[in-house]
């Protein structure tokens, strides 16, 4: 029974999200934490570890939590609840879009719905960074004084993305030898 709930939820997170896996994460935090099935760190370190892998986020965070949950067959349920609905969603939706994707209600719908998109990866950010940071605990000005070194990694990342062409798994890498190092 535990598979089958692992497979619906995370069946539902990938119908109920827009703007693909990154999007899905905000709603798939908040479901898996709501059910009590990983800390908001624990889906911190889902997301770090998935990002240090080749692939869609979606599935490799999703797999995480089922495996934390029930095992090998956890995580192929949870990753086929991810993969499996929206692919065969998308197979016949993709036919019903090329007929209209030009039309003027089409286009209305999705100059609203991109922003939703932004706002939800910034929410997950955000929330992503109470976590890190501690900052539930220890409020966000002594958590920002504490945490100075993850700001400096933090800003250094956003840098190394937006103003150079450096691939994200050699941040992630560097990061990883960083921190076996100095911590």
């Amino acid at each position: 029974m535990l598979l089958w709930h692992i497979f619906v939820l995370f069946t539902r997170v990938a119908i109920f999200s827009w703007g693909g896996g990154p999007a899905s994460l905000a709603l798939m935090q908040r479901e898996t934490t709501g059910a009590g099935w990983v800390t908001s760190a624990e889906f911190a370190d889902a997301v770090a570890l998935g990002n240090a892998l080749p692939g869609p986020i979606a599935p490799q965070v999703s797999a995480y939590v089922g495996y934390k949950l029930a095992g090998v067959p956890g995580a192929i349920a949870a990753a086929a609840g991810t993969v499996l609905p929206t692919t065969v969603l998308m197979l016949v939706l993709v036919v019903a879009f090329f007929a209209v994707k030009d039309s003027r209600p089409m286009q209305a719908m999705l100059k609203a719905v991109r922003p939703v998109v932004i706002g939800l990866l910034l929410w997950t950010a955000y929330d992503m960074a109470n976590s890190v940071f501690a900052a539930r605990k220890l409020g966000w000005a002594a958590a920002l004084s504490r945490g100075v070194d993850g700001i400096v990694i933090a800003a250094a990342t956003f840098a190394l993305l937006t103003f150079t062409s450096v691939n994200p798994v050699f941040i992630i890498l560097g990061a990883a030898i960083l921190g076996l190092a100095v911590y």
